[in-house]
């Protein structure tokens, strides 16, 4: 045998070890490859993950970047109930917490019981259950609140949980006159691990669904960012942002074939007596009342005292209603705005808007506000969008999109299903550019990971943006309170809300964004919570908005 010969025997082995050794590799690193574009919409199967936090039944995750995980476990960690642990099926609802059996007291002030504009004023809170017997331990979820009807003011009080079945509320105290408490059991503490459950174990119990059709075949399958391995998958994971999503595939289409997305129906299962844990009226968001006065009466302010004086052991509120008018404290000028000011404020600005309906309720007041802004007939589903309007003479652009799925909304065509994260992308930015968002109200039936992850990509995108253009303003919405039923508990919690609240924070902490406390400007209003504000807190919102963009100059 010639050396020539031999070398290409030798390099024909190398050569054959080396394509094994991918092939193994490859099949070790499947999930790698769907996020692939060539295999966007091939058939999978859902994996088994063992990593900690990750593991939730059939719901599974793809492996993050070290960094983002440890941020993930720390996230999970910190915005853990206390001392939640699954319901036994023997649980007595009798021997959860009564509304109605428990109460408030307004404890003296370190003036005794005198109280002036800057001081604050605590409550304490006693649970008992259905028998009168004190409640042991913590882990209600309760709303507090101050306020004065006829002056129109309102602040959200910050509670402590002192883990054995008492309460601390404490309210700043920020005008003068009549201040009246008003305690709130959302959830008693059974109720939590309830939602928790169901977020793991059903986590497709809200069902979404596609139409497939080509040519005169039309075919529907249930869709979801968590299915059950009963049959074939199309997977539709964005190859950008890696956002999970699939259907199930149709039996004679192929997954590109995929031509619409839209709600379909709600089916929970329950274990025995849970559902009693949700009665409205009884104790789904019900007052607790007084034990004595429910009332104060707060005097001037005394020489030197500050407006609302710092604690160690909770938060200072994001602002208050005084006169219907929200006041920020965050240093914000909360300016009040008509239409000539509006225009003038937004003069050769875009303004981009993503998010829910909670979000487009901005669009709508500026296109309402605005007799100049004209929008075009894109031909959008009502309610959905996306939406243009222009107003050409002062060269105003305001536009909304929905965000991309999970999103509970009218049959809308998949090419309008666009994440936030790819759209902040294909912005330019600038001095003249604000975007707007807010993700929050189609996470509840869902592993809060899933929103975690959500809110990575979108930070991830947010950062990119100011880097290239520092000048570019960014507003988010939280989310906020709203009119609780059974149904509405079990897919859009309270609860729930406020845990993506908290996590929404954390993950924009530090980043140059701008916030619009929608939880405290809802809870600390007069007017009934509702998952669309109405327009007086509507338009408190936009005004805050526009005091970002157009912020008071000192003279």
């Amino acid at each position: 045998m010639t050396a020539r010969a031999c070398m290409r025997k030798e390099f024909g082995a190398i050569f054959l070890f080396m394509a094994v050794a991918v092939f193994i590799l490859v099949l070790h690193n499947m999930d790698v490859l769907e996020f692939n574009p060539k295999m966007n919409f091939t058939i999978i199967y859902p994996r088994v993950s063992t990593a900690p936090h990750m593991q939730h039944n059939f719901c599974t995750f793809q492996p993050l970047f070290p960094e983002d995980a440890l941020e993930e476990r720390l996230l999970l960690d910190s915005i853990a109930w206390p001392d939640t642990p699954f319901l036994q099926a023997s649980f007595s609802v009798e021997e959860t917490s009564d509304p109605a059996h428990s109460n408030f007291t307004i404890l003296p002030g370190s003036g005794g019981r005198q109280w002036h504009v800057g001081d604050q004023l605590e409550v304490m809170i006693k649970m008992s259950d259905f028998q009168g017997h004190p409640r042991k331990s913590g882990g209600d979820f309760l709303l507090t609140r101050l306020h004065n009807p006829k002056l129109g003011a309102g602040v959200v009080g910050q509670v402590v949980d002192h883990l054995n079945g008492s309460y601390s509320a404490v309210f700043s105290l920020l005008w003068e006159g009549d201040a009246q408490v008003e305690v709130t059991l959302v959830h008693p503490r059974e109720a939590i691990p309830v939602l928790n459950r169901l977020n793991t174990e059903q986590p497709d119990r809200l069902y979404f669904h596609s139409v497939f059709r080509s040519g005169s075949v039309s075919q529907t399958t249930i869709c979801n960012v968590c299915l059950r391995p009963t049959q074939p998958l199309c997977n539709f994971t964005d190859i950008h942002t890696g956002e999970p999503w699939f259907c199930y595939k149709p039996k004679s289409l192929s997954c590109d074939a995929r031509v619409n997305h839209a709600m379909g129906v709600n089916k929970q299962s329950f274990k025995t007596n849970e559902d009693k844990l949700f009665r409205k009226g009884i104790n789904l968001k019900v007052f607790i009342p007084a034990s004595g006065p429910a009332s104060i009466t707060v005097m001037p302010r005394k020489e030197g005292q500050p407006e609302v004086k710092s604690s160690s052991v909770t938060s200072r509120p994001s602002g208050y209603y005084y006169q219907g008018v929200w006041r920020a404290l965050d240093g914000t000028t909360v300016r009040q705005f008509n239409t000539s000011t509006i225009t003038q404020c937004l003069k050769s600005k875009a303004v981009h808007m993503y998010g829910d309906s909670t979000v487009r309720q901005f669009y709508e007041y500026l296109k309402e506000a605005l007799p100049g802004l004209k929008e075009f007939d894109l031909h959008s589903p009502k309610k959905a969008g996306p939406y243009m309007s222009l107003d050409y003479a002062n060269q105003i652009l305001v536009v909304y999109r929905f965000h991309g799925p999970p999103i509970r909304i009218v049959p809308v065509s998949t090419s309008e299903l666009r994440y936030i994260a790819n759209e902040l992308d294909g912005i330019k930015g600038g001095s003249n550019t604000v975007v707007l968002f807010g993700i929050w109200a189609h996470f509840g039936t869902f592993p809060m990971e899933i929103y975690i992850r959500r809110l990575q990509n979108i930070r991830r995108a947010v950062v990119r943006l100011l880097d290239r253009a520092p000048g570019t303003l960014v507003i988010i919405r939280t989310g906020n309170p709203k009119i609780l039923t059974l149904s509405v508990s079990l897919t859009n919690s309270d609860w729930h809300s406020l845990q993506c609240n908290k996590v929404l924070r954390a993950v924009f902490k530090g980043v140059n964004v701008k916030l619009i406390d929608a939880w405290e400007m809802v809870l600390a209003h007069q007017l009934p919570h509702n998952l669309h504000p109405p327009p007086p807190i509507i338009k408190n919102m936009v005004n805050v908005i526009l005091s970002y963009i157009c912020p008071r100059k000192d003279r």
